[in-house]
């Protein structure tokens, strides 16, 4: 059987090493010239860095033991400091309800209070949207306060279009009431979806990929960097080979992470249907703006959410709160800004000079930075790289899932290639299960993945399988 699988991100790779290992080699085809996809790691000024703030968490303990095979014990377990930047303050997050209360003042809070108890004793149970969504759980205020900002800096949409899909998944358990009891009762309840330890690799989130590769090499697959596939080819209502900027390659089964619209449209063996469902999905790009500190204590969280509106960015990484090894011994701190935009949106063309000029500007106005110590700056584009929950989405990506099911030796994973929002460890499972379906054909719906709305809550799986290691 010969397998070409399109992407070396974490399904990808997962998918590749775990087909390898039952026997069955495959040819691994990536477009950059290093593997990890989104969750690669790379040097800037002599230190190390992520695409984003990428921590690992699992309550699958498969999918722990295979991300643990790979870090070994080379990985430190962080503790997860987050906050909230509105209205020139910093709340925790997971909001703290009396230090919301503080911050907001007694007005502000008594507005937020009437309006969450509002929601609570409210008949109106549509939950189609996002707004709809966290307004009921929070209350309309508070909604507008920690929600509305920062969702629709990263979608490019109004909440009211926003499908409330994104927030089941994302932020289901975090409620005020729980907040509340957190507060009174420290110890016994805890925000179920936030979990306050990640793990994390000690050379960065891309250690654990940069392993599977070698991995695959060892085993007898092939690798082929900077090979952007053009096109699945479809005879027959089968997939039979990649057509790729390096030649063509025959197979009988392909496993993509591109993007699923990039799937439909590149073929002809696809309905008009499913072409026009394709239009109707679109993905968010990221721009990433590092900035260099001349500074060692720049602030203490991991990350900071900015919901601030006359601010175009919507989060802010300190990666010297990370892995010590990923700072080489260097005194400086590497910032990370990131900003979301659509193909045609004026920031995704933004020149590298006038994108570093406006972080530089940005990150200053927040306060968490001394004057003059801010250095060089540093641009990555990232296309495509969220796919977005529109109103209705459902029903056309729906469509391309039954486009895909109907050609044979065709498997679509990932974030791109599935289209879910997933973490790292969905993707993972995503590779692991369509390796199974392939090597024992066992019939695992793939589509399922990340759709439990509970799947985030509770214990990492890390913790029972750290400790047999």
């Amino acid at each position: 059987m010969q397998i070409a699988v399109i992407g070396a991100g974490p399904a990808g790779l997962s998918c590749a090493l775990e087909l390898t290992r039952r026997g069955k080699p495959v040819r691994l085809f990536e477009a950059d010239s290093s593997v990890g996809g989104m969750a690669k790691s790379l040097q800037v000024w002599g230190m190390g860095v992520d695409l984003g703030p990428h921590r690992f968490f699992s309550m699958d303990r498969r999918v722990a033991q295979f991300w643990m095979e790979q870090v070994k014990e080379d990985f430190v377990l962080v503790d997860r400091l987050t906050r909230i930047f509105y209205n020139n303050t910093f709340f925790a997050y997971p909001l703290k309800p009396f230090d919301a209360f503080l911050k907001l003042g007694p007005k502000e809070s008594l507005v937020c209070a009437a309006s969450y108890f509002k929601a609570a004793f409210s008949r109106n149970d549509e939950e189609k949207t996002f707004t709809q969504w966290v307004s009921k759980r929070f209350g309309k205020r508070l909604y507008e306060i920690f929600f509305k900002s920062y969702s629709e800096k990263l979608w490019g949409i109004s909440c009211d279009s926003l499908d409330a899909d994104f927030a089941a998944q994302r932020i289901k358990g975090l409620n005020l009431y729980e907040a509340v009891k957190n507060a009174l009762f420290k110890g016994k309840t805890k925000h179920k979806t936030l979990v306050e330890q990640f793990a994390y690799p000690n050379n960065g989130a891309g250690a654990a990929y940069e392993h599977m590769a070698q991995q695959l090499a060892a085993l007898g697959s092939t690798l082929t960097l900077n090979c952007p596939v053009k096109r699945i080819v479809i005879k027959n209502g089968r997939a039979c080979g990649i057509e790729t900027e390096k030649g063509f390659f025959s197979c009988d089964q392909v496993v993509s992470t591109m993007p699923l619209t990039d799937v439909i449209d590149g073929s002809d063996a696809f309905s008009q249907e499913a072409k026009e469902a394709s239009k109707q999905l679109s993905y968010r790009n990221t721009t990433l703006v590092y900035l260099c500190i001349d500074a060692k204590d720049v602030f203490r969280d991991n990350w900071i959410y900015v919901h601030a509106a006359n601010l175009k960015t919507g989060r802010i990484t300190n990666f010297r709160n990370w892995s010590p090894a990923m700072l080489r011994g260097q005194g400086q701190t590497i910032l990370m800004l990131e900003y979301w935009s659509y193909d045609d949106d004026p920031l995704w063309s933004m020149s590298d000079t006038d994108l570093i000029a406006l972080a530089r500007k940005e990150i200053m106005s927040t306060g968490l930075v001394r004057l003059g110590t801010v250095g060089d700056g540093h641009v990555i584009r990232l296309h495509r790289s969220y796919p977005v929950y529109t109103s209705g989405y459902e029903v056309p990506l729906q469509m391309l899932q039954k486009a895909i099911d109907s050609i044979d030796g065709l498997t679509c994973i990932g974030r791109n290639g599935a289209f879910k929002y997933n973490n790292q460890d969905h993707s993972i499972l995503m590779g692991l299960l369509a390796a199974e379906n392939i090597a024992e054909n066992v019939g695992h719906n793939l589509w399922c993945v990340n759709t439990d709305y509970d799947y985030q809550e509770g214990k990492s799986a890390l913790s029972d399988t750290s400790n047999n290691t």
